[in-house]
């Protein structure tokens, strides 16, 4: 039912935008009373929060298999990985929706992404900190937490504002991660 309700507000926020979603539209679109989504989320904020934290963990597995590409290059894999989210991030109906949503209103979604985006930064970083240690284990381990620290907030820069192509973004964050960490 959780995920029959996320899959009815991702629709619902890809067409409307999130600003004129309401908790009685996912209801009816779900078949459900509107108490049984408040039941599930609590309030139209937590909702934003868990479908943001979905749309998240749907990124991360996609990263988590460009990284599985290049077991042995780290330079590649990390090239692939920002390559393949910033190009995700371009055509993902949810983000378009947010990033072109109106500002600064009291259900708006942006600031889970920017000002309060400590939950998905957390589950970027500890998806990368744990496949970098576990490939890599010889890499000093505060290298490797500042190097995939700075790569996510870097790429969720680039996902809020594209300045150059995904590949080349891609190629310029792997030449920073291997620089800190002294493989280059």
């Amino acid at each position: 039912m959780r995920e029959r309700m996320l899959d009815a507000a991702y629709e619902l926020t890809r067409a409307r935008g999130w600003e004129k979603v309401r908790m009685s539209d996912i209801a009816a679109a779900v078949g459900v009373s509107r108490q049984t989504v408040y039941n599930e989320f609590g309030s139209k904020p937590a909702l934003g929060q868990a479908l943001v934290m979905r749309e998240t963990e749907r990124f991360l597995l996609g990263v988590r298999e460009q990284l599985d590409a290049h077991p042995d290059d780290l330079g590649e894999a990390v090239a692939a990985a920002v390559t393949y989210t910033l190009r995700r991030a371009a055509d993902n109906a949810l983000l378009k929706a947010v990033l072109t949503s109106a500002r600064g209103g009291p259900e708006d979604l942006l600031p889970l992404l920017t000002t309060r985006s400590e939950p998905v930064l957390h589950a970027a970083r500890a998806m990368l900190t744990a496949t970098v240690r576990d490939r890599w284990p010889s890499l000093e381990t505060a290298d490797v937490d500042l190097a995939i620290d700075s790569v996510v907030r870097l790429t969720v820069s680039h996902i809020m504002l594209p300045l150059e192509p995904a590949e080349e973004t891609g190629w310029r964050l792997a030449r920073l991660v291997l620089r800190v960490l002294r493989l280059e």
